[in-house]
């Protein structure tokens, strides 16, 4: 039984990268060359990946570099980008994460430049470079089963970084805007630790920060090298393991649940604003049919956030319908644990949920895109996948 890691804890003392923190995934457990596998079904050349062991103030890490060919300048969109992401045969999971932290650095960098996400031309966070992390730290989150992301307040170091419009103060304008609600600090370090790559990972994944979790229970811990020579170690230290029911929200957990009453919004709109909930941290978001004054057909628009998520939801619902209002409540929820295990069927590997309540096993679901993704490649029915899924699940269960 192949049990991954539900959450991971970021000790970012020398900050964090993108290439940091995909060092630290394969340091903790992800296997380096099917990482390289994954990434080989992307379509962008000019890059060669080298993954080395170095030594960082008496700590070994894995250090991973994306060496890029000079003559690449490509300078894309978000839409570009997505667009990459949708035609690679990738895990539906993976490309979800991958376009949510591209999303939210389109959205920083607008928000600088003043212009619409849509009409961002990435430079530095748009470069090959930051494509194979993001989409190497979504793999390999994924792979490892990790749903929960903490961290520790980030050392973002200070002084000027040389960006494509000049001199910038540490940090980068677009990390910054990315930071906004999660505890920094500069320390005496004359450079730039947090990227921009990395500020929207934990902008966009993360769960919470400061110390450890009390209910964190590590299994194991990999290191990320930097590529600074400092006189601290320049290594994101990662702690891979599980959080308890309790922490997670699922057992006795509370949330907020934030409701507004729409009727004058084209439907259309609905769809964009439940996929940038679901980037700011909502844990679910629905839509009722209902009536109000008048008799006239409406849409109640419904939120699930912790409650460290809700200025985030605030600002979005406020922004990107027409409400003017909401009502915003606690309540509490109880769910099973979860765990996944990987099976192999003749056709390919499935990942397969096992949740849990009290110790005993309440539900096993092999994943839908898994199956529906062997029965378009093979022609078996998708009720016959999941049929076969489910009972090898069962026999090692």
């Amino acid at each position: 039984m192949d049990v991954k890691y539900n959450a991971i804890y970021l000790d970012c003392f020398a900050g964090i990268s993108g290439n940091m923190l995909l060092g630290a995934l394969l340091d903790a457990g992800a296997p380096a060359e099917l990482l390289r596998t994954e990434l080989a079904k992307l379509p962008v050349t000019g890059y060669e990946l080298v993954i080395t062991r170095v030594d960082k103030g008496g700590i070994n890490a894995c250090y991973l570099d994306v060496q890029v060919d000079e003559s690449v300048h490509e300078h894309r969109t978000l839409a570009d980008i997505v667009a990459m992401i949708d035609c690679a045969e990738l895990a539906p999971a993976v490309k979800e994460l991958a376009k949510r932290i591209f999303t939210r650095l389109a959205e920083a960098e607008g928000k600088v430049h003043g212009m619409p996400a849509e009409e961002v031309h990435f430079h530095e966070v748009g470069a090959v470079d930051s494509i194979v992390d993001i989409v190497g730290i979504a793999w390999a989150l994924d792979y490892l089963g990790i749903e929960h992301i903490y961290a520790s307040r980030l050392h973002v170091g200070s002084g000027f970084v040389k960006c494509c419009h000049g001199l910038m103060p540490v940090p980068a304008p677009a990390t910054a805007e990315l930071l906004q609600g999660i505890p920094c600090y500069q320390g005496d370090i004359a450079k730039e630790l947090v990227t921009p790559t990395g500020a929207a990972v934990l902008a966009t994944l993360g769960n919470g920060f400061g110390a450890m979790p009390e209910s964190f229970v590590s299994a194991r811990i990999g290191y990320g090298a930097g590529t600074w020579e400092l006189e601290i170690p320049n290594v994101l230290r990662l702690y891979a393991g599980n959080v308890s029911a309790l922490l997670s929200g699922r057992e006795d957990g509370q949330c907020l649940v934030l409701e507004a009453n729409i009727d004058d919004q084209s439907p259309e709109l609905y769809g964009y604003v439940m996929d940038r909930l679901f980037a700011a941290g909502a844990l679910d978001v629905w839509l009722t049919p209902i009536f109000m004054k008048k008799n006239r057909p409406a849409t109640k628009l419904s939120v699930l956030i912790p409650a460290d998520c809700r200025t985030k939801a605030v600002d979005i619902v406020l922004q990107e319908t027409t409400s003017i209002g909401m009502r915003i409540y606690p309540v509490s929820r109880s769910m099973a644990s979860r765990e996944f295990m990987i099976i192999s069927l003749p056709w390919g590997e499935v990942k397969v949920k096992i949740s849990s309540h009290q110790g005993k096993i309440c539900n096993v679901a092999p994943e839908y895109e898994d199956c529906r993704k062997i029965a378009e490649a093979t022609g078996v029915p998708l009720k016959v996948v999941q049929h076969i899924a489910l009972k090898e699940a069962m026999s090692i269960c």
